[in-house]
């Protein structure tokens, strides 16, 4: 009867613990899709040509040549 019991007991605690690996693997599901996203947002935000994509944005152009002020430190 003992040993019946503790199976029973051992099973159980088994399922819980296979019910608790399950929940983490798609918490890291989860966080490993956010990295990407991070990652790839990343990528985005340091791209050469972002200023560029930005005053396009915003409408805005090049001064002409005699308006640019050249500064020497």
């Amino acid at each position: 009867m003992g040993s019946a019991i503790a199976v029973i007991q051992s099973k159980y605690q088994s399922r819980l613990l296979f019910i608790e690996i399950q929940k983490q693997q798609r918490i890291l599901d989860q966080q490993m899709i956010n990295w990407g996203q991070l990652q790839l947002e990343v990528t985005t935000l340091t791209a050469e040509n972002r200023v560029e994509l930005e005053a396009k944005k915003l409408q805005l152009v090049l001064p002409r040549y005699e308006r640019i002020i050249y500064v020497k430190l």
